[in-house]
């Protein structure tokens, strides 16, 4: 399955402080990752939040997966 995050994720200053959430939720990326994490199922979290689809998932992970990708270490 191919997501592009971009169109599933937000960054709004009004909603969360900016952080990154699911467009028209207020759930951060963040939520998501800490869910999974933590042990949690797709499918339970889809039970837990139904206004969350499997596809909004894959694409917190899609877009934690590219900020992996384009951070860099700077040396001082």
């Amino acid at each position: 399955m191919n997501i592009s995050w971009q169109n599933y994720i937000e960054i709004n200053p009004d909603v969360r402080f900016g952080k990154p959430v699911i467009i028209g939720t207020r759930i951060c990326v963040s939520d998501i990752l800490s869910w999974l994490a933590s042990g949690m199922s797709h499918e339970t979290i889809l039970i837990d939040f139904p206004e969350l689809q499997n596809e909004h998932i894959i694409a917190a992970l899609s877009f934690a997966a590219n900020r992996e990708n384009i951070t860099k270490i700077i040396a001082a």
